[in-house]
């Protein structure tokens, strides 16, 4: 595409990615990803030919479209772009590049501001569920400098409040596809969950791990990197994902006991990479596994009383905190989060 394609780069709670408008990519899925390949210099480690930050983190599109749904502002497709294959997966959401969505749909005329603040409801085309984003528009226009702090990301910024509702089996059709609260894979007791993602969810000291090791520690560990993957490509078809050797879901998700304070630590694996912090969704599937009896995330997870529930789940560089409503029957209603966006640039990118 000789002419360039008009995007915006945008820092979304942790990642990082291009956000373009449906109608200026190609329509066929096969030429969409050809594109986004060569926009991020992939398959190659250091993305060196292209927009990519040689990082799962920063290698993410989100595709936004005006909806023709009922109750629904835009509709949103996520699209993780492998660093060093060539590989384009629809199969999972994106929580943190969410958070770009709403202040982009209004930057870009999708959605009227309504004042001081302006809610975009938002249907995630990966798992077919709506979550909705309270974006600060004083004048408006979106707002990106603000108070706001999210671990993971220096500095202060404007805060953007994402709400979920029935994210419950978005990907597997169940809250626990298997029925099980513990399915035991490859001789290790796991939790197969998938509250907004697929997630299992281990105890880091089955596999040789304390859950407290940074970034490249974890990367570093290749018995423990090749024990977890054995254990992902199982549970994939039991999850009803099916093959998953391409597929960025299930992540990997090994818990340990808090140590700052909070509800559970955990190390996460995105899914072959350790993650420098948690991914949104993520985290509120780890901290739905610390409400499931005789999981592996309850027995270490320090819960606390009430409806809703502020779960803060640790992670390499910090917390993030999920506040869950509980309904008559114990079970998730609804999950919230804060996090923060910024716009890096606006133009035109070349494929």
């Amino acid at each position: 595409m000789s002419e360039g394609i008009p995007c915006a780069w945008m820092r979304g709670g942790t990642s990082k990615g291009g956000v373009f408008l449906a109608d200026d990519l190609p329509a066929d899925p096969g030429e969409r990803n050809r594109v986004l390949l060569r926009v991020m210099g992939s398959p190659d480690p250091r993305q060196i030919d292209g927009m990519g930050g040689a990082d799962p983190l920063a290698s993410k599109v989100a595709v936004v479209r005006r909806s023709a749904r009922a109750g629904v502002d835009v509709d949103y497709l996520f699209l993780q772009v492998f660093v060093d294959e060539a590989i384009v997966s629809d199969s999972q959401n994106c929580g943190n590049m969410l958070a770009a969505v709403g202040p982009f749909a209004i930057d870009r005329g999708l959605v009227p501001a309504t004042g001081g603040e302006t809610r975009v409801a938002i249907f995630m085309e990966n798992t077919g569920q709506v979550a909705v984003a309270t974006v600060q528009t004083p004048g408006g226009r979106p707002r990106y400098d603000g108070t706001a702090r999210i671990d993971g990301v220096p500095g202060t910024a404007a805060p953007i409040l994402l709400e979920f509702r029935d994210t419950a089996g978005s990907s597997c059709g169940a809250l626990l596809p298997t029925g099980h609260a513990v399915d035991v894979i490859e001789g290790v007791r796991c939790t197969l969950i998938d509250n907004g993602m697929p997630c299992i969810v281990i105890a880091a000291a089955d596999v040789g791990a304390t859950g407290y090791e940074d970034r490249d520690t974890l990367d570093g560990m290749a018995g423990l990197k090749a024990r977890i993957e054995a254990i992902r490509l199982a549970a994939g078809p039991l999850m009803k994902l099916g093959d998953v050797a391409e597929k960025s879901v299930p992540k990997i998700m090994l818990v340990a006991p808090p140590r700052h304070g909070g509800a559970v630590t955990v190390r996460s694996f995105i899914p072959k990479r350790a993650h420098a912090s948690v991914g949104v969704l993520g985290a509120v599937s780890v901290a739905t596994a610390c409400l499931v009896p005789g999981s592996p995330a309850a027995h270490v997870a320090e819960v606390p009383a009430g409806n809703p529930k502020t779960l803060s789940v640790e992670h390499p560089t910090g917390e993030m905190s999920c506040v869950l409503t509980l309904d008559g029957e114990g079970q998730v209603a609804t999950a919230a989060l804060l996090r923060t966006a910024r716009l890096l640039m606006e133009g035109r990118v070349f494929a």
